[in-house]
């Protein structure tokens, strides 16, 4: 299939920003953010691990979804949830002890532990131990090389940097849900999805065909469609888990075994300052009829 260059279509526009800065747990939305080489600043670099240094995970612990974290001027995080006491946990000290954890069983790599009291709090929240940890040196893991190409670090995220989604994938989406079987679950918000990056215009799943952009001043590559997990199907407000997105995607777009929705980006100029409103252009782009570039 041969790449080319996109034909103009109507305007695009970052409409949303946001970042998750403990995996799994509620976002921030942003006005302004920083492109660092592993995804946006503050951006999942705190993470929960059991006693094994494993990943938690709101696919195993829906509660994790009602936890609100906040980053702090000084680098150290705030958390609430309804019924605990508000916590504030200190950034690690630089160049301290490090521990062995993984991200789905993928190889281990170092993080920070971030102390007795975050292990608590978080262990009091889900009912079980596990400990809270730092991504201290996100060039310490690798996002998948194989979609992603060779040395590019990731913070505690699932495989890549970044997530993009556009809203005119969602209304596409959200009518399909409506005239289907389970309407009355439907419509479903953006953040289901728990993006980075929203872009508003264009053509419903335009997005699979896309192969480099650029937004205001940043530009990334698209390196691999997103294959969705049940996190989406957990109502951010309730953590109550029902049928979609994935009854639905699984009738629309399912490929490889997986459904997908968004798409993964991988920074090509990282330091680049990010704004809500500001122009998306896609740079490159090829014929995407089977859907996006999956497994």
């Amino acid at each position: 299939m041969s790449e080319s260059a996109p034909e103009p279509t109507t305007e695009l526009t970052l409409t949303e920003l946001r970042r998750f800065p403990v995996k799994s747990c509620r976002g921030q939305e942003l006005e302004t953010a920083v492109v660092e080489p592993w995804g946006l600043a503050g951006d999942r670099r705190w993470m929960l691990v059991d006693e094994s240094g494993e990943t938690v995970t709101a696919r195993e612990h829906r509660e994790l979804l009602l936890v609100h974290p906040r980053l702090r001027a000084d680098g150290g995080l705030e958390v609430s949830a309804s019924g605990q006491d508000d916590l504030v946990v200190p950034r690690p000290a630089a160049r301290g002890r490090l521990v062995d954890v993984t991200v789905f069983g993928r190889a281990p790599f170092g993080a920070t532990p971030a102390g007795h009291e975050g292990d608590a709090w978080f262990s009091k929240i889900l009912g079980e131990p596990v400990r809270l940890v730092f991504c201290d040196d996100p060039n310490r893991r690798q996002s998948n090389p194989e979609y992603a190409g060779p040395g590019v670090p990731m913070h505690f995220g699932d495989a890549y940097p970044l997530l993009l989604t556009t809203e005119a994938s969602l209304a596409a989406l959200n009518e399909l849900i409506a005239a289907g079987e389970k309407a009355d679950e439907g419509p479903l918000p953006m953040v289901r999805f728990r993006p980075n990056l929203v872009v508003g215009g264009g053509t419903p799943w335009a997005e699979d065909g896309w192969l480099r952009m650029r937004v205001g001043e940043a530009e990334f590559r698209v390196v691999k469609g997103c294959d969705r997990c049940a996190i989406p199907t957990t109502d951010e407000e309730t953590a109550v888990r029902r049928k979609e997105p994935t009854y639905t995607l699984a009738k629309h777009r399912r490929w490889d075994g997986a459904v997908w929705f968004g798409m993964n980006l991988v920074p090509v100029n990282p330091g680049a300052t990010l704004r809500v409103g500001d122009p998306v252009e896609v740079l490159d782009a090829r014929p995407a009829p089977d859907g996006p570039l999956s497994r």
